[in-house]
């Protein structure tokens, strides 16, 4: 394979596209001592910007509740541009379903936490995503419902 051919994935920009945090009942909420529940929700998208350059985001929403009070609810979506060139079509949703993410998710966790402190609140650190195993079961769920809707 000539140098022309061989495989690009380059890191062109990670940036915080979109951050919100909420504490609505506040002053009130930090006399509290209990642990909160906490919700947290993830999606994650891709797409092309042209034919080399792609867009990779995960979007975060993280819940704090005593009962039904919020204590705090965090949002945030951490994008990143990859160039990615000579990669083979059939391993492109991989690489942005796992690859990009991958790449993406510290610093998301590291925005949610530093926000979080920054709130007033102890630091939050997200679990780590084994973005392989759910762009697996995305993989299997579109299968699933490409054989049914053949089948109706």
């Amino acid at each position: 394979m000539s140098d022309a051919q061989q495989p690009v994935f380059n890191i062109e920009k990670l940036y915080v596209k979109d951050l919100s945090v909420e504490v609505p009942n506040a002053p009130a909420v930090y006399l509290e001592r209990e642990a909160p529940q906490m919700e947290v929700n993830m999606s994650t998208e891709s797409r092309a910007l042209n034919e080399d350059m792609y867009h990779s985001s995960i979007t975060v929403t993280v819940t704090a509740k005593l009962g039904d009070k919020t204590m705090f609810l965090v949002e945030c979506t951490q994008a990143g541009i990859f160039r990615i060139q000579n990669v083979p079509q059939d391993q492109m949703p991989m690489v942005l379903g796992i690859g990009c993410p991958n790449i993406v998710f510290p610093y998301l966790r590291e925005t949610v936490s530093d926000v979080v402190i920054r709130a007033g609140f102890p630091p939050l650190l997200l679990n780590p995503v084994n973005f392989e195993a759910i762009f697996v079961q995305q993989q299997q769920a579109q299968q699933q419902q490409a054989g049914a809707a053949q089948t109706h």
